[in-house]
């Protein structure tokens, strides 16, 4: 059985608590090592099979124009604000030595010339895009190869000699592209810092001890930098995309503080009870270990399964993560027992020394046993609710259903530098474009086409494209001579997140290019970073439904097996989609709507990335699995007992409240440092994850679930009799089998 085992695992690693915390030293240094020597850069190829962006892809590549490598765009306007690049000659002189300077960086293919096009009249510099039609604004394009020959290092190498020149040309000179989106730091060390000492200080405050407080912590730690540095090793093998290790380290630290707490609370419940530390280090680890290996492995399983959107970059991105909690699952049942049996009976006098000079100070009884204190605060709560079920039940799931009306209104994108704060100069860049050139210029669509031997295909193309009302303008036309295929970058006169370019883009393919294609054997597609991530937006959203029915139909038939019952798995899985749904409506109010985005840092409003949904639900759907398994766990555990339903709700939910509102603000502030970081999609994950974590520790934990259960009454543990025979047996607690405790008779259909 899975409690004896973890016994056994645990009640060794605590006898022997120098060799295993040894063995995890051995395990991150060689992990570090190897991310060294064998570890990859992260990458974000925005791409899936069978997409029309993937072929137009194909064919820019096929046709070898450039446009398949990564670019970056140098903006600048001359500090003067009364000279123009059109009859300034030192501001021209300057962006002569800007583009030459650019040029002789290394891996740079090449530049576009906006100098040498005023050389050729101020028209020819205009039509070609790069200088504004007042003159005042100028861009100078920059090719790269592909991500795979580039590195950090030439994002520094550009940086850097933006930053000497602003000193030495009489030019503000800003920069973007898609260099920086693959290379900027995404800015999660310093949120990584202020969510484990906000958690540390929680755990002070659940535990009061500072030994108590920094055990969790320093497993998390430990499995962090394994799960982190494998993820690295993984890059070096497969493209992991750039999100991957902020998400990674996000949902770490959270999962894996949340799981040590479960564990250790138990512990010091053993240890109130007498038993040595060896003893309840091993008893804690069958009993809160059991469903922290449940709720873990329904986290993994739960995100591994979004492979059936069929989009790598996601199900790859999807993988690391898993790795992580895989990590701080198999921590959690190993590395924390060695260091509760290295505390020895510490962790129990550190506690009762507290809560001894508390009780003096306030002027109260010292407490009989852990926890006793608290419990009772919640034991009266709990009481409240199921002697009102129904106005609870009623207002907390009307509460949740109008938190997710906003969903209705849900719109998936791509957020651009143009949601970046205006201290990036990406952000300035995108200003700069956008009012030099328009809002379309920063989300350039390309067109591949390949006229199969036609010549008159590509004229109708450009022809019928530059008439499309959305369209702002098509550059000059590249057409391969080995191949034949032409490539038009074209401009819309809509942001690239705006929902008209989505608009647009779906006309072009629909509408405008079959129109100048034809019958024949000539093909086109719309490609670009903008139609690659509608595209992606559009697979996801196709696929969220089957992904969905997936992830219930397997928790509930985990849930079901765990606690042989219909109802409390069905009622599990409703109430997990009412505080993911919440969770939903409340990213659209923040990020669509605006409101309250400033609290975060939000500049502007953006949509929901076209990826995120399908991961937050797998990750939520996962987490929240982790407090439902944990409190039904312990209801089990007395109803088992007991044989009562009502005084198992009330001991159950009451004995688990205080961990579960600790682990919940931890996970909480540990999200919400991520939230405030200037990336928007890590913000997205950091708000998104923090209100349904907040929502479904709060509202459904102790208020639906005590409410529903009590309305339910013995048929929470209603089962079939045909499905009793079918489903493996197994005990339904963990003490039964730690304890040899006897069950009582389930309730079961014969």
């Amino acid at each position: 059985m899975l409690s004896k085992a973890l016994l056994r695992l645990g009640a060794g690693a605590a006898r022997h608590p120098w060799r295993v915390i040894a063995a995890w030293l051995i395990a991150a240094t060689l992990a570090v090592l190897a991310a060294v020597a064998f570890g990859g850069r992260t990458a974000d190829s925005m791409t899936a099979p069978g997409l029309d962006s993937g072929r137009a892809a194909e064919l820019i590549e096929r046709a070898g124009s450039g446009q398949e490598g990564m670019t970056a765009q140098v903006v600048v306007t001359p500090l003067d604000d009364g000279a123009t690049f059109l009859d300034d000659d030192g501001a021209r002189t300057a962006l002569t030595r800007l583009r030459a300077e650019v040029k002789r960086l290394p891996h740079v293919l090449g530049a576009s010339d906006p100098a040498g096009a005023l050389d050729a009249g101020g028209d020819t510099a205009v039509r070609g895009g790069l200088v504004s039609a007042d003159g005042r604004i100028a861009v100078i394009r920059v090719q790269y190869p592909d991500q795979s020959r580039l590195s950090a290092e030439d994002l520094d190498a550009l940086v850097d000699l933006g930053d000497r020149l602003r000193a030495e040309l009489p030019l503000r000179i800003e920069m973007g592209g898609s260099l920086f989106y693959a290379f900027s730091d995404p800015g999660g060390g310093a949120s990584e810092l202020i969510g484990l000492l906000a958690a540390a200080a929680i755990l002070f405050l659940a535990f009061g001890s500072l030994v108590a407080a920094a055990l969790p912590i320093g497993m998390a730690v430990f499995g962090l930098t394994v799960g982190v540095a494998t993820m690295t090793v993984l890059a070096g093998v497969t493209e992991v995309p750039t999100f991957a290790p902020v998400l990674g380290s996000m949902v770490g630290l959270g999962v894996g503080i949340d799981y040590a707490l479960f564990v250790l609370a138990r512990h010091r419940e053993y240890l109130a009870r007498g038993f040595d530390p060896h003893e309840a280090a091993g008893r804690a680890v069958a009993t809160a270990g059991r469903p922290v290996v449940f709720a873990g492995g329904t986290v993994v399983v739960s995100i591994l399964g979004m492979a059936v959107a069929n989009v790598p970059f996601m199900t790859v991105g999807g993988l690391a993560v898993s790795i992580v909690v895989l990590t701080m699952v198999l921590a959690s049942v190993t590395l924390l027992p060695a260091f509760l049996g290295a505390a020895g009976p510490r962790l129990a006098r550190a506690g009762r020394a507290l809560r001894a000079g508390w009780s003096g100070r306030l002027g109260r009884r010292r407490a009989p046993a852990a926890g006793a204190a608290p419990a009772a605060g919640w034991r009266r709560w709990i009481g409240h609710v199921s002697r009102h079920p129904v106005p609870y039940a009623v207002g907390a799931a009307g509460l949740l259903l109008t938190a997710t009306l906003p969903v209705l209104g849900l719109r998936v994108g791509l957020p651009d530098d143009g949601s970046l704060p205006h201290s990036r100069t990406e952000r300035r860049a995108y200003d700069l474009v956008a009012e030099g050139f328009g809002p379309g210029t920063n989300g350039p669509l390309v067109i591949a086409a390949d006229p199969a031997g036609d010549p008159e295909v590509v004229d109708r193309l450009v022809a019928t494209v530059t008439a499309d009302p959305g369209i702002a303008s098509v550059a000059p036309t590249r057409i391969d001579r080995a191949t034949g295929v032409a490539t038009l970058v074209v401009f819309p006169t809509t942001s690239p997140q705006d929902k008209a370019t989505a608009d647009t883009l779906s006309r072009l393919r629909t509408e405008v290019l079959p129109a100048a294609i034809g019958h024949g054997q000539a093909r086109a597609h719309v490609g670009g970073a903008a139609a690659s991530l509608s595209d992606v937006g559009q697979r996801t959203s196709e696929r969220l439904s089957v992904f969905v029915a997936a992830v219930l139909a397997m928790s509930f038939l985990l849930l079901m097996l765990v606690f042989r019952s219909i109802l409390v798995p069905l009622k599990a899985v409703l109430l997990n989609l009412l505080s993911i749904g919440a969770a939903y409506g409340v990213m659209v109010a923040v990020f669509q709507w605006g409101w309250g985005g400033a609290l975060i840092g939000l500049e502007a409003t953006v949509p929901i990335v076209s990826f995120i949904p399908m991961f937050l639900f797998a990750i939520l759907f996962g987490l929240s699995m982790d407090y439902e398994v944990f409190l039904l766990s312990r209801v089990r555990e007395e109803y088992v007992r007991t044989g009562d339903n009502g005084t198992a709700i009330v001991e159950g939910v009451a004995g688990t409240a205080r961990i579960i509102t600790s682990a919940a603000l931890i996970m909480v502030a540990v999200f919400l440092s991520f939230a405030v970081t200037e990336d928007p999609s890590t913000k997205m994950f950091g708000l998104g994850l923090a209100t349904a974590i907040l929502i479904d520790a709060t509202v459904v934990r102790m208020v639906l679930v005590p409410a529903t259960m009590t309305l339910l009454g013995r048929a929470n543990w209603w089962l079939p009799g045909w499905l009793d025979r079918l489903l493996p047996r197994g005990p339904v607690g963990a003490d039964a089998e730690t304890t040899g405790e006897a069950p009582r008779p389930r309730l079961v259909d014969r």
